[in-house]
């Protein structure tokens, strides 16, 4: 009998294969040729969510279009093999999206991938290499100022997770209810000319007991980071893009793109930054406009979902 290679998580088996197997094609959405992008040290993303409906590829395809950087770490929930487990979704989009992030690996960037707990049939892998791609359970990052950083998905220090994993699918369901629904809200949004915004990252902020669970989470993988040793710490997980000083121990929390559509960078001098995709958008559109339309208070940038 031929060894399952994934162990325990064999039940994921058939949805990691039709997404490691797809042919690659050429994109839908050509790369653009001649975009100045912008340049940086380090890049960390996560919970990209391909595979779902609620993932802004849109979003995404327009940030690796004017992003480059000398490393990328995809930081857990890159493939959503639970959703993808239950019904196969995979729009010619998210191929896109990993034929970019192939093509950065074959120009030279660095490309490390940490899975987290919606892409845990990737795990196993850990310690091996497919076209470019580094696959770690947990990675090491040294700053260009010389400070360390643990990269971890973070999903090992959610309580809910680890003593309640039914409960983990429960909310999972919930939540892509609610990504639904904030798919609905933001086509009327850009029927009227009104830009991107997550309906559940509003609720996050509004709801005390989701506010309170975020603070003890980033408490937890903070002390974490500190019993081992390190500067900081870089996650992801609870779809919450965060900088914050615990102690001296640094929290870096790179979002998502499923709601916030976050990216965390690391500048050259080793400055780091949260960049919200949207706002870079409506910038880089507000630069272009014509003299006297920036400040026009009815132009209004729209932000594909």
């Amino acid at each position: 009998m031929t060894e399952n290679p994934l162990g325990g998580h064999g039940h994921l088996l058939p949805a990691f294969d039709k997404v490691a197997n797809f042919p690659l094609n050429a994109p839908k959405i050509p790369e653009p040729s001649g975009t100045d992008r912008r340049k940086f040290r380090t890049i960390w993303i996560s919970d990209v969510h391909l595979g779902t409906k609620g993932c802004n590829s849109g979003l995404l395809i327009d940030f690796l279009d004017h992003t480059d950087s000398e490393t990328m770490y995809l930081v857990g929930d890159i493939i959503d093999g639970w959703r993808l487990k239950k019904k196969f979704y995979w729009p010619a989009e998210h191929n896109d999206i990993v034929w970019r992030i192939l093509k950065r690996a074959k120009r030279g960037t660095r490309i490390v991938y940490v899975p987290g707990n919606h892409d845990e049939m990737v795990r196993p892998f850990s310690g091996m290499n497919f076209g470019g791609v580094e696959i770690e359970r947990a990675a090491f990052h040294t700053t260009a100022d010389g400070r360390k950083l643990m990269v971890i998905h973070g999903d090992e220090f959610d309580t809910i997770m680890l003593a309640h994993r039914w409960l983990a699918f429960v909310g999972d369901a919930l939540y892509h209810l609610a990504m639904g629904l904030n798919i609905w809200v933001n086509r009327i949004r850009r029927a009227f000319d009104l830009p991107y915004w997550s309906l559940s990252k509003m609720a996050k902020h509004k709801v005390k007991n989701a506010v309170e669970f975020i603070s003890r989470y980033e408490e937890v993988v903070a002390r974490a980071a500190a019993e081992r040793g390190v500067d900081g710490v870089v996650c992801g997980h609870i779809h919450t893009a965060e900088i914050r000083d615990f102690d001296g121990v640094q929290y870096y929390n790179d979002g998502d793109w499923v709601e916030g559509c976050n990216a965390l960078v690391e500048h050259f001098d080793g400055t780091m930054e949260l960049l919200h995709w949207p706002e870079e958008i409506a910038k880089r559109t507000d630069a272009a406009a014509p003299e006297g339309k920036a400040d026009d208070p009815d132009s209004t940038t729209k932000v594909a979902a």
